[in-house]
């Protein structure tokens, strides 16, 4: 959510950032609405005002001038409770589209419609050169009996997949490997709830407009999360911070489950786009200055881009652009790795500031030097996600003989130098 002051004093920066992000809200709308509650809220206190000094002055009457004030009073409760209730729509319609103003995008950020817009910043790593003709993940999971995605189908339906033996032991290894590099780089790990009530969605911007998106537990107004960013981020909802405990840097392991709404056709053989998966997520709440939020930004990014070395994996980082940025994203950058039977990079990080736009929804704040609450920043990024990862893993270190090599950083925990022996 944007501060409401600042949208009254810039619209033509908020419509701007609507057109440029492609989001559908009436900017317009919302300033005629926002000036009519406050006329509406102005005028219900002034009621509220006049009925309270109203009632004061009664003791002081006679009770001839009682019965007449009374009845003053009794048609004004009858007018004060119309106004309320004008209030109280206006109200929600001025909430309902609040939510939908986007954050205006950093001058960074490049413009563009979708992702084929998004600007490369940067290659990392040589691209495999096979002697060979190179196998996809689906076929060296066969091969070693290792991911069964007919089976996964006849569990869960489409998207659904088994992985097993030594893949499933990868995965794991992986995933704790990924935890422990946070750790060490000073992330407290958390253990969170990925079934989570609706004002985390909606605090951390996933709510309105991401539901198709949400398995929903609607009999318990729940919903299961797509990233652990929801629950990592609301933790302090509704909390006022002690400074000196900023900025908190967390982490956390969990399971994650998308709809994949509007992607039928896209992707629908093997591991790249599936309905649940695993996923390592970093999140950093801190104080409220820019600076600091671009330099923290450039730092988690760094923990992820270093663990790809460590993987020994090519990749690219990309500049997201306007179109492809969500509602109260800054700035984001993606981190796509090369994945050979795709013939292309694939999207495997994401890495997001917001400044205060969650904090404000969450009502997550600190107190500064003065002692003011100020909103806090937030930002989060992927260090980790599986299976898209173990696409990677599997086809940009295939042997010719179908094993797949095992990353060095890896190996004592996997306890071979190979998948598939």
């Amino acid at each position: 959510m944007l501060d409401l002051k600042w949208v009254r004093e810039n619209p033509a920066a908020v419509r701007d950032a609507a057109e440029r992000k492609r989001i559908a809200v009436d900017v317009d709308a919302f300033l005629g609405i926002d000036e009519k509650l406050r006329q509406v809220q102005q005028g219900v206190e002034s009621m509220r005002a006049e009925l309270k000094l109203a009632s004061k002055q009664l003791g002081k009457m006679s009770p001839e001038e009682r019965e007449g004030a009374l009845s003053g009073q009794k048609q004004m409760k009858a007018t004060l409770k119309e106004r309320e209730v004008e209030e109280a729509a206006l109200r929600a319609e001025h909430t309902a589209l609040a939510l939908l103003l986007p954050m205006p995008p950093s001058p960074e950020v490049p413009d563009g419609r979708d992702d084929s817009d998004n600007v490369e910043l940067r290659r990392v790593g040589d691209l495999p050169k096979f002697t060979f003709e190179p196998r996809s993940h689906l076929e060296i999971g066969e091969m070693h009996g290792v991911l069964d995605i007919p089976r996964g189908v006849k569990l869960a339906g489409s998207r659904n997949y088994l992985l097993l033996g030594q893949l499933a032991r990868l995965e794991q290894v992986v995933l704790q490997f990924a935890l422990d590099h946070m750790v060490q780089r000073g992330f407290e790990p958390v253990s969170v709830p990925t079934l989570v009530n609706y004002a985390c969605m909606e605090g951390t911007g996933y709510f309105p407009g991401g539901e198709e998106q949400a398995y929903m537990a609607e009999r318990d107004h729940l919903a299961l999360v797509g990233t652990s960013e929801v629950p990592l981020t609301s933790i302090h909802s509704g909390e006022v911070l002690d400074p000196d405990r900023l900025p908190l840097r967390r982490v956390a392991m969990s399971p994650c489950y998308r709809r994949e709404a509007g992607t039928y056709g896209k992707d629908t053989k093997g591991l790249y786009r599936v309905h649940q998966f695993w996923k390592v997520e970093q999140v950093v709440i801190g104080p409220s200055d820019e600076a600091w939020s671009i330099e923290e930004h450039h730092r988690m990014l760094a923990n992820a881009t270093d663990l790809m070395d460590a993987f020994e994996l090519p990749y690219r980082v990309v500049n997201v652009c306007t179109g492809d940025l969500g509602q109260g994203q800054v700035q984001k950058f993606d981190i796509e790795t090369w994945m050979p039977s795709r013939g292309g990079y694939g999207e495997t990080h994401s890495a997001s500031r917001f400044y205060d736009f969650q904090s404000r929804r969450l009502n997550l704040r600190y107190r500064d030097e003065k002692g003011k609450p100020k909103h806090c920043h937030t930002l989060n990024n992927t260090v980790i996600a599986s299976p898209r990862v173990l696409i990677a893993l599997l086809e940009n270190h295939q042997q010719e003989d179908g094993r797949v090599r095992i990353p060095e950083v890896l190996r004592d925990r996997f306890g071979a130098e190979f998948l598939g022996t």
